[in-house]
């Protein structure tokens, strides 16, 4: 059966979809969704998609991944799988040994350019899950010889291809005519090759330039017996060996239902278009346009993409534009990605990250994707505040929180163990402690105490760690946590999520003071986001402060607003005493003191931190009178004026009797 899938519009047009219109200047519905928790988020949604997956429920092919299937279609075909298992320890065994051999002899086994050559043809005989394997490698500079890395390269778009002639034949089984009817142009010869598919390079009949990538033939049988025979060793492991507590089955299945995902295209073009959705509107972020006309489950036909890896430097670099401001852009879509939507790239590899020819950074292949819940990204992002925060009590809880830990655990031994893992991490380059590094302890860690990994955890940690690699490759000092928390602090200056709060709550606040210091910090970081403005902080904050759910933080404000008075009051008149008796000469009046030094830091914060607001973007003193006229007018305001002018005055009247009284 052929899936029709819908034509695209006559005329693309290059627009942005925060002008309200997206590349083909159709105008976008904008929807209100409520997250898990009740917090509406806005969703850009495309005509595009929204048509498409109206045809997609029309016919589904059967492209899902079914361990149980699988498992009863091999049962009876013990010969095939022990063909299979000697057909890849049998190559693997004689490469270790040639790698052993070598060490004896003396030879350099790092700098073999012979044994690194062999290692990528070996990955490349035994199939695409050995591939993605080396793909992920290729992206560790930190774990890889520079020899066997540019040898692993090249299993990101560089194999073997197929002939063209099965290619053709996909397009006319897929399409309904032969190429020559569907394209204008077609490359001779494909200009790549991956796992999963080669891809041409073409031109629709309306003159549009196109990638067309192509699945590879018999692509589903050689995954699911690779699948069927780790998923048996994956059991056992579980089973026999004790120390092994986390649930490799789970995460095996997560990776079979990715891959499953990944060889049926006409999901991989709604991935694309749900991608450009949730990121296509930030900073020098570019997404390419699907082609619903020419593409089915094994052909797929999206907007051809003028770029350069990220990993070739030395040519971006030659064409004016900055490498690493592009790293930076993929970290901060990398952060709403994991913390924001939930809805991340799993195979972020340098063939899959392009500089465009206009210094944006193009996203490719969305065939391998992902998702994590709003409870285990507020989860991520309270781990990271615990971290920062040194916090490794509240840490051990976020990992409770997370799965990594039953609730009856024993955190008491955990705690520590934690700050020894975490004690360096804020400020670390990546080339002194990583993720990557981080990872290692933590699984030396979760080695001694009774963690369990949750299935979820290890396409969030493959994306990450692919990422990083590729930073490590551009500036081997990028710091990782500093590129984090500007968003990470926007989001607890402005996320209204219970979670959020109660981490800016602790956050703020230690044994009942205030930390002014943490605050200036946060809004120093916050100022960094792209998405980050005035009007927003000031309208969060004021709804924040006015409800029930502020009460601690408000209180504790005022609290720190009377002392600051209190000290601004005090050193104006100790300065006019000072006056009167130096000056005037009027030695009767006493002199009185000045603020203590306590209440002096407080001032001095409370300075910093005017100053911070008047920097950051989005203020404007012309604007500010309309603004606080606004303000004034607005209910929450009043209701947050009226609780701090009460509790204002149970302090001053309070310090009023303690006064009399002393007296």
């Amino acid at each position: 059966m052929i899936v029709k899938t819908l034509p695209p519009s006559s005329r693309p047009i290059q627009e942005d979809s925060r002008n309200g219109t997206n590349r083909r200047g159709e105008l976008d519905v904008i929807d209100v969704v409520p997250e898990e928790n009740g917090t509406p988020s806005l969703v850009v949604r495309s005509p595009r998609l929204l048509a498409a997956k109206k045809v997609r429920t029309a016919a589904q092919p059967e492209t899902l991944y079914d361990p149980v299937g699988i498992a009863a279609h091999y049962q009876n075909r013990k010969v095939q799988v022990l063909r299979r298992i000697f057909a890849v320890l049998g190559p693997t065994l004689s490469f270790a040994f040639g790698l052993w051999s070598d060490s004896k002899r003396g030879i350099v086994v790092k700098n073999n350019r012979r044994r690194a050559t062999q290692l990528r043809v070996l990955l490349t005989q035994l199939g695409p899950a050995y591939i993605k394997i080396g793909q992920a490698l290729s992206t560790r500079p930190d774990l890889v010889p520079p020899v066997y890395l540019e040898e692993l390269t090249k299993l990101q778009d560089q194999l073997p291809p197929f002939a063209n002639e099965i290619a053709y034949q996909f397009i006319k089984e897929e399409l309904g005519a032969p190429p020559e009817e569907v394209y204008a142009e077609l490359s001779a010869q494909p200009i790549a090759a991956a796992s999963l598919g080669q891809v041409y390079k073409g031109k629709l009949k309306t003159g549009e330039e196109v990638a067309i990538k192509v699945q590879r033939p018999d692509l589903r049988e050689g995954i699911t017996i690779d699948l069927y025979i780790l998923r048996n060793l994956a059991a056992w492991a579980q089973k026999k060996i004790k120390r092994v507590r986390s649930d490799l089955v789970g995460i095996l299945d997560e990776l079979g239902d990715r891959i499953f995902e990944e060889m049926d295209y006409i999901h991989e073009g709604e991935n694309a278009e749900r991608f450009f959705e949730l990121y296509g509107h930030i900073k020098d972020v570019y997404i390419p346009q699907i082609y619903w006309e020419y593409t089915n489950r094994r052909v797929l036909t999206m907007e051809w993409i003028n770029g350069t890896k990220l990993t070739q430097t030395e040519e971006i670099s030659a064409q004016g534009i900055d490498a690493r401001y592009l790293i930076e852009v993929g970290v901060q879509c990398s952060l709403r990605q994991l913390l924001e939507h939930g809805f991340f790239h799993a195979d972020p590899h340098p063939g899959n990250l392009l500089a465009t020819t206009d210094g944006k950074l193009a996203y490719l292949d969305f065939g391998m994707m992902s998702e994590i819940k709003p409870p285990q990204r507020y989860g991520l992002i309270e781990a990271i505040v615990h971290v920062v925060n040194r916090d490794f009590e509240g840490l051990a809880k976020d990992y409770v929180k997370l799965d990594f830990l039953s609730p009856e655990t024993d955190l008491t031994p955990i705690i520590p163990a934690f700050a020894r893992v975490f004690a360096d991490a804020q400020g670390a380059s990546v080339a002194e402690l990583n993720i990557k590094s981080i990872t290692d302890e933590l699984s030396a860690l979760m080695y001694e105490y009774p963690f369990r990994v949750p299935p979820y955890y290890a396409l969030i940690i493959r994306s990450l760690v692919t990422l990083e690699g590729i930073a490590i490759f551009i500036d081997p000092n990028f710091k990782v946590l500093s590129e984090a928390y500007p968003y990470v602090s926007k989001r607890l200056l402005t996320d209204p999520a219970p979670q959020l709060r109660t981490s800016l709550q602790d956050l703020l606040f230690k044994d009942g003071r205030f930390r002014w210091n943490r605050l200036e910090n946060l809004l120093l970081n916050a100022r960094k986001s792209q998405d980050y403005d005035f009007d927003l902080v000031l309208n969060q904050g004021i709804e924040f402060l006015s409800s029930e759910r502020g009460a601690f933080i408000r209180d504790k404000l005022v609290d720190e607003s009377v002392n600051g008075l209190d000290a601004l009051g005090k050193n104006i008149l100790h300065n006019f005493t000072y006056l009167l008796r130096e000056r005037v000469g009027l030695t009767a009046v006493n002199e009185t003191p000045a603020a203590t030094v306590e209440q002096q830091q407080t001032l001095e914060h409370i300075k910093r931190i005017l100053g911070i607001l008047r920097e950051t973007r989005g203020f404007d003193p012309v604007q500010l009178a309309p603004q606080i006229a606004q303000l004034l007018v607005n209910s929450d305001v009043q209701r947050l004026g009226q609780k701090i002018a009460s509790r204002f005055t149970q302090k001053a009247v309070a310090r009023l009797i303690r006064q009399l009284l002393a007296s």
